[in-house]
């Protein structure tokens, strides 16, 4: 049902920091930013092999992202799975039992649909799926 892991989400509270830790120092080529303003993050994609390290900074702190660096500080925020079905595998998880934050997906990076699980059902791990943009089911 998951295919590949499509990125690891980092919550960063200083996005050029970040950048230069895991693009310089840690040699990640950076292939995309873009500010979401429906998740309340600037987002920054680095590749690694065929997958990507995603990099959040909060755009204010009530966001969803801002909270987590409240509480928690920066660091691993969620995994992400790439599906081809978005709504084929969200609604497989809801008969198994999986409780879902997001019912519908929702516009993420690059145009891609995302969703979210709740980490109750996922071994306290956020999870994320990711149907990217131009998927044929």
């Amino acid at each position: 049902m998951l295919g590949l892991i499509d990125h690891v989400g980092v919550a960063v509270d200083d996005l050029d920091a970040a950048i230069a830790l895991y693009g310089g120092t840690l040699g990640m080529p950076l292939s995309h930013r873009e500010t979401i303003e429906e998740q309340g993050v600037e987002a920054v994609l680095l590749d690694v092999g065929d997958c990507h390290v995603e990099l959040l900074c909060p755009l204010a702190v009530d966001t969803t992202v801002g909270k987590f660096i409240d509480r928690r500080g920066p660091g691993l925020h969620h995994v992400a799975y790439r599906v081809d079905d978005i709504q084929a595998v969200l609604e497989t998880l809801r008969e198994r039992g999986v409780r879902l934050i997001d019912s519908e997906p929702r516009i993420g990076i690059r145009r891609s649909r995302v969703a979210f699980l709740h980490p109750r059902s996922t071994g306290g791990v956020l999870t994320e799926i990711v149907e990217p943009h131009g998927a044929v089911h």
